[in-house]
């Protein structure tokens, strides 16, 4: 048998909150077990024909019963509500039932962010375990570009994973490349993240079609071009007088002649120095990447620049050998190092 509860319904007014001419805003208040929800009506009535003590207009002119008829309807549609909760077996909330009158329905499982917030605390427990800190700040960001999407399109703080379909994954990479101006393969790199979610989705059960289906992803062919032997010595030989874009710049030489990317290039310490059966120091590190082992020799030109900052504050606190910027920052710098 379903609990009892103990139940009401208010109609009231704010007072202060009189227009022009004269009309107040209407208000409803639902209370179960003390607990309270209140709920604008919008709707006004004149506050000369208003009875606070009975919740109802007063008098038999036109206003006043289209005011009451109106009252009438939502007092319905409130305990309707509240009847099928009890009926159900559904907790009897006041929440629930402003829902139900709202046309909300909590029952259409997991919502999308809710569901890209588990999978991204699940990649932070796993952080040096199976992932780097680099690809949990990507889902973060991914992240907050889809609660952006999702508030900017949808006037929404979140949707439900039924919710999406081909028009929003079409609309998701329009909006990369329009508000946010990325170019396309950076918009494929946000949809694939996204993907993974939905993949998610479907997996635990909470999706039952793919809103991938007939959506195309393809990464477009980009000639990064290569510098000349000029070109690196040219910026070798500058002169900085921004310690940052001096460090920026030596980071980006030794990355050229060592082939280690930035993931590798920001963990280097001095574990990974060995000295070679030739008597040269190399550098032998497991690339992230791949998981392969890479075994590099140490050139003059990368020997001086871990000599430069051998003794470098930083360096020595991080417990590396290059005061390796984060990859944003690399990349935002590296147009200023090459001018």
């Amino acid at each position: 048998m379903a609990e009892q509860n103990t139940f009401n319904l208010l109609f009231f007014t704010i007072k202060s909150r009189v227009n022009s001419k004269g009309e107040i805003p209407l208000h409803m208040r639902i209370t179960v077990n003390k607990q309270k929800v209140e709920l604008a009506l919008h709707r006004r009535v004149n506050k000369t024909i208003w009875n606070p003590a009975m919740g109802l207009a007063m008098g038999n002119t036109k206003e006043a019963k289209v005011i009451n008829n109106f009252l009438m309807s939502v007092q319905t549609s409130i305990y309707d509500g509240y009847k099928y909760l009890r009926e159900t077996d559904k907790p009897v909330t006041p929440v629930a039932i402003k829902n139900i009158y709202l046309g909300i329905d909590d029952n259409k499982g997991k919502k999308i962010l809710e569901l890209y917030r588990e999978h991204n605390d699940k990649v932070k427990s796993l952080v040096n375990i199976d992932y780097s800190p680099e690809t949990l700040q990507r889902y973060e960001t991914s992240l907050k570009h889809t609660r952006d999407f999702i508030k900017q399109k949808y006037n929404r703080d979140d949707l439900y994973l039924s919710e999406i379909d081909h028009d929003f994954i079409t609309d998701y990479e329009i909006y990369f490349k329009t508000v946010r101006k990325c170019a396309h393969n950076t918009t494929m790199k946000y949809i694939k993240n996204f993907k993974k979610i939905v993949r998610l989705a479907i997996i635990k059960g909470e999706l039952d079609k793919d809103p991938f289906v007939n959506f195309k992803m393809r990464l477009k062919k980009v000639d990064r071009g290569f510098l000349s032997e000029e070109e690196l010595n040219t910026i070798i030989a500058k002169n900085f007088k921004n310690k940052r874009l001096e460090q920026i710049r030596d980071c980006f030489v030794f990355s050229c002649f060592t082939g280690l990317a930035h993931s590798d290039l920001k963990r280097l310490s001095h574990e990974h120095i060995v000295t070679g059966t030739d008597g040269r120091n190399w550098i032998k590190i497991k690339r992230k990447k791949t998981d392969n082992l890479s075994s590099i020799p140490i050139l003059d030109v990368t020997q001086k620049l871990l000599d430069k900052y051998k003794n470098d504050d930083e360096c020595i606190a991080n417990n590396v050998l290059l005061p390796v910027k984060s990859n944003q920052k690399m990349n935002a710098y590296l147009g200023i190092v090459k001018q």
